[in-house]
């Protein structure tokens, strides 16, 4: 269930009391890479997943 806007309102409200506001752009930062780390790897293990795939289908037609 995703949370509605009054929910996130709370949630964001609740981390500027925890943090102030002068770490939230960093957090956000460090957010954003691990995220972006987080999907280069997906995508590397999905690539490497279809190119095996394809190596066993070459292997069974020969």
């Amino acid at each position: 269930m995703l949370p509605g806007g009054w929910e996130i309102v709370m949630i964001m409200f609740v981390v500027l009391l925890l943090f102030g506001g002068k770490k939230i752009p960093e957090l956000m930062r460090g957010l954003g890479k691990g995220i972006k780390e987080f999907n280069s790897a997906r995508s590397t293990i999905e690539n490497e997943i279809k190119e095996g795939m394809k190596d066993v289908k070459g292997d069974k037609s020969e």
